[in-house]
């Protein structure tokens, strides 16, 4: 397979399972429900979605959007010349419009993903992470998180540091970086107990937390110049290549992430920094969800003050996005919402807003090849708003994992869209409204 195709397969789980897994999901949902439209009134994309000038150039690809302390929105993403060089590139949204990007590196021999791609962190006194994967010889799914900082809101950048250093060759990904104390923090998939694996994933049937060949959650704490604070494992048995998620709220770092038990449970997990410890991994919600393979469909996380919105996809029983609501006061999520069970697909993202509620975002099947962006409100006492379309998108791979984010007193969005050359694509549209 071409070495960095994005639409190759994210793991050698995958390769082996995983992929005809998540077919015969998309392609469930569509024969058992049909394809007569939606089960709800569903407010199509015109009107109030307005096009926004996007900043990437052809060839780019697999955006992020992040906010900055004092709420400027900024979208990172990767754009491949040619000559097979990849760029990363951000920039900053200010009245309705982009700056000029800015090149934070490049370089060839990267691994660029479809699912596990790079983010940027932006903090205060102008200072700026960025994060990004590079190969490691030794291994076809073998590659490192490799950082970048600056002090001078991304005009120049550090050398590049790992925040790990175990030096193997297998895969850390699915990086999620947060802001912690003097400095920042990272939590990635590390496959460093796999090493000793053969060049298929171990089964790690022997349960959670034990013996070698199990994909691992960890995290790292670092000063602003990118020295290495503290280091540790936080479960010692996850899924091998679903998306991290990572929020602070008042009472310190929230991290989510997709868990794996020794029966193949898939359920959506977290974890919270407090007094310097993280606690013992805890269920989200027990969805039951056993699959043997990655469904590559990791949660996303948002936080304001002291509460926390999280939102994930589930086939237990049935296809769904569903989001549940943290708060620093019982340490814990309450009852999950059912956002949606009408043909999705996940690749969720999800914003907080100050009055309480929460807007999730999600991709769904309109046939076996076209689906759309959607978006809705919901509100911890389990109220759902009006479900809302933001785009048409096709509904392989290539589309990516939509991002979503507050900006001014709208929503923010960007995605990928496929095509010979692929384009980022970004769009604005008012947060739904009220109950």
């Amino acid at each position: 397979m071409p070495k960095d195709n994005p639409l190759d397969h994210v793991t050698r789980v995958e390769v082996q399972a995983g992929f005809s897994l998540i077919r015969a999901i998309a392609g469930s949902i569509i024969l058992l429900i049909g394809l007569a439209g939606c089960s709800e009134n569903e407010v199509p994309p015109t009107g109030p979605v307005a096009d926004l000038d996007s900043p990437a150039a052809p060839g780019s690809r697999v955006p992020r959007l992040t906010v900055a302390p004092d709420g400027t929105v900024w979208m990172s993403w990767v754009t491949t010349q040619d000559d097979g060089m990849h760029l990363l590139q951000a920039s900053a949204l200010r009245d309705r419009a982009w700056s000029k990007p800015l090149e934070v590196t490049r370089g060839r021999e990267w691994f660029v993903n479809w699912a596990d791609f790079p983010s940027l962190l932006v903090g205060d006194e102008q200072f700026m992470a960025a994060q990004w994967l590079a190969k490691h010889p030794g291994g076809t799914y073998a590659y490192d998180v490799i950082m970048s900082v600056s002090a001078d809101n991304g005009q120049t950048w550090s050398a590049p540091f790992s925040p790990h250093d175990d030096g193997t060759a297998t895969e850390h990904g699915f990086v999620s970086l947060f802001p912690a104390g003097p400095g920042f923090g990272a939590v990635w998939l590390d496959g460093r107990n796999m090493a000793a694996s053969s060049d298929t994933h171990a089964s790690a049937d022997s349960g959670h937390g034990h013996g070698p060949g199990g994909m691992t959650l960890r995290s790292a704490l670092l000063d602003r110049d990118g020295t290495l604070r503290e280091g540790t494992e936080l479960d010692g048995l996850t899924c091998d290549c679903c998306q991290t998620g990572a929020a602070v709220t008042t009472a310190g770092p929230l991290v989510v992430y997709r868990d794996r038990d020794g029966d193949e449970g898939r359920d959506i997990y977290f974890s919270a920094s407090r007094e310097g410890r993280w606690t013992q991994e805890t269920p989200v919600a027990e969805d039951g969800w056993q699959i043997a393979a990655c469904p590559v469909n990791g949660p996303a996380i948002d936080a304001v003050g002291d509460t926390a919105v999280t939102s994930w996809f589930t086939a237990a029983p049935d296809p769904a996005v569903r989001a549940a609501f943290y708060s620093d006061a019982t340490g814990n999520f309450g009852p999950p919402v059912e956002v949606d069970r009408d043909r999705p697909l996940g690749r969720v993202d999800s914003v907080l807003l100050t009055d309480g509620s929460a807007v999730i975002s999600w991709v769904a099947a309109l046939d076996e090849k076209r689906a759309v962006i959607r978006y809705r409100r919901i509100w911890p006492d389990g109220h759902r708003g009006t479900l809302n379309t933001l785009a048409e998108i096709p509904a392989s791979r290539a589309s990516g994992f939509p991002q979503m984010a507050p900006g001014g007193d709208g929503l923010v969005f960007a995605w990928t869209a496929p095509g010979e050359s692929s384009r980022v694509i970004t769009a604005t549209a008012p947060v739904p409204t009220g109950r």
